[in-house]
């Protein structure tokens, strides 16, 4: 039995490096577009379009920090909704928290290397960690949707 303890406790030390070094990865995933920055933009907004969804707002955070005398890259976030999944969310009590992430956010940005990149949550692990109509929606339906917004990335 001493000789088992030892073991277990490595284990699940290791388990727990491990997960915390490739859980941001899940959390929220980097692809690099095949297309120039303003051409990425507006092919997922096109998608969202398409998709039935309503765009809330596109927000030029760089442009923001310019009128405040900040230098930024370019970086756009592009705030989506779908009235069914929100309200389906937003109607459950014990859910309602998770209103802090919403609209779901699509991140459009460019790096030193010349390439745009684009960001989004991972939903279906977001959906799993909270469980209930949380999974149900936006580890399923907004999951899978959110997807096609974006299936022409690298």
């Amino acid at each position: 039995m001493k000789k088992i303890v030892p073991s277990v406790v490595a284990g699940v030390v290791l388990a727990g490096v491990v997960g915390w070094n490739v859980m941001p990865k899940q959390m929220i995933q980097e692809r690099r577009s095949p297309l120039g920055y303003a051409e990425t933009i507006a092919k997922i907004e096109q998608n969202v379009k398409d998709g039935g969804w309503i765009i809330s707002s596109t927000m030029h955070l760089d442009e923001s920090l310019k009128k405040q005398g900040k230098e930024a890259p370019p970086v756009t976030l592009i705030n989506i909704c779908q009235p069914d999944h929100a309200a389906a969310i937003l109607s459950d009590e014990s859910a309602r928290y998770i209103s802090i992430m919403m609209p779901c956010t699509i991140s459009v940005y460019q790096k030193s290397d010349g390439n745009t990149y684009v960001a989004t949550m991972g939903m279906r692990l977001m959906g799993k960690m909270f469980g209930g109509v949380i999974a149900d929606v936006m580890g399923g339906k907004v999951a899978e949707e959110e997807e096609t917004f974006t299936d022409f990335l690298d």
